[in-house]
């Protein structure tokens, strides 16, 4: 099981908006086919680890439940049982209606053994976007933060490259490749223009761009013209003018307004209707605000700088309101690491 969630782990960013599931093969103890979820979500992990195999009387290893259902392609529990294996090795459940549970009984009526719940919890951990999506209809988000020791994110005069290093930039490169979107506001765009494209680690596939701007007052040249490497959706508000950015190419999506700004909820579950499972979102500080205010911001990646750029520098996060510190969203720490001259540090939802 663990060689399938390293190899289902291969599809983050890559296979929305199905789940990237990996699957094992075992025969006689022996490994004898692997596969995992394609790029774009097909052909499913199970088709890919039987294909030309000689799987009967083998074992299976699954992270997620085999689907049922016809689809653009056969239910993978029909693939399972037509290769006859004899048993069938789960981590964890679908609970995608079309699935949840239907697959397991199909596995079961054919007479394959099923097992499942092993090691579920990591299972569930990489594939929290997918269940996320089916579940309450939004998408996984990580919030990154690139801040100097005191929390800002530039100077009183807006300079801001760099206040990390090269190799706090790489990893951030690679965060972005395994979303299957960049979220960032209206006024990082107005600030950097930037291009929010994965570079310089060798990948062949792209994350898509979003820019939520609710009057969509900004100019963003570099997004606009990278669209042939990767898709530009920007998410406006209801009185934005979107004629002459959809001519352009990009791909409006109308969200709810709240007070200045897009209501946050409404703009997840819109890209989360749209396909998305994961969002990686840097910034600026108005969006971090709102996304945290909301209670939307599953994971937080901060890179801190040893540099210090006073009161007067642009803070990381915008104001929130909160009177008392219990009124203010925990995170548990999971990880920290040295990357270069700057600390790398996760946090998880409490």
């Amino acid at each position: 099981m663990g060689m399938a969630l390293s190899l289902g782990r291969r599809g983050l960013g890559r296979v929305w908006p199905n789940p990237n599931v990996g699957c094992v093969v075992v025969k006689d103890g022996r490994v004898i086919g692997r596969g995992w979820t394609a790029d774009g979500g097909r052909p499913h992990a199970e088709p890919q680890a039987l294909d030309g195999i000689d799987a009967r009387g083998a074992t299976a290893y699954v992270t997620l439940e085999p689907c049922a259902h016809h689809g653009k392609t056969p239910p993978c529990s029909e693939a399972l049982i037509a290769a006859g294996v004899a048993r069938v090795v789960i981590a964890a459940g679908d609970p995608d209606p079309r699935v949840a549970g239907k697959g397991i009984a199909m596995l079961r009526a054919a007479g394959i053994t099923v097992d499942t719940g092993v090691r579920e919890d990591e299972a569930r951990s990489d594939m929290a976007g997918f269940l996320l999506r089916i579940t309450q209809n939004r998408p996984f988000v990580t919030l990154k933060l690139a801040s100097s020791f005191d929390g800002r994110i530039a100077t009183a005069s807006g300079e801001s490259k760099w206040i990390t290093g090269p190799d706090a930039r790489r990893a951030v490169h690679a965060m972005r490749a395994r979303h299957d979107a960049v979220l960032v506001g209206a006024g990082t765009v107005r600030a950097d223009d930037p291009t929010l494209t994965v570079r310089d680690i060798g990948v062949t596939h792209q994350p898509g761009r979003v820019v939520a701007s609710r009057k969509l007052d900004i100019t963003a040249t570099n997004l606009l013209n990278t669209q042939d490497i990767a898709p530009l959706w920007l998410c406006h508000g209801p009185d934005a003018s979107v004629g002459e950015w959809a001519d352009r190419g990009a791909k409006p999506i109308a969200c709810t307004a709240q007070g200045r700004q897009i209501d946050p909820l409404d703009m997840m579950q819109k890209l989360a209707s749209a396909g998305l499972t994961r969002v990686f979102c840097e910034g600026g500080g108005s969006l971090a605000a709102s996304l945290l205010g909301a209670g939307l911001v599953d994971e937080l990646v901060g890179f801190t700088a040893g540099v210090t750029l006073g009161a007067e520098g642009t803070p990381s996060i915008g104001a929130m309101g909160i009177e008392s510190l219990a009124e203010a969203p925990r995170f548990s720490l999971i990880e920290t690491r040295q990357l270069g001259a700057d600390a790398l540090h996760r946090w998880v939802r409490s």
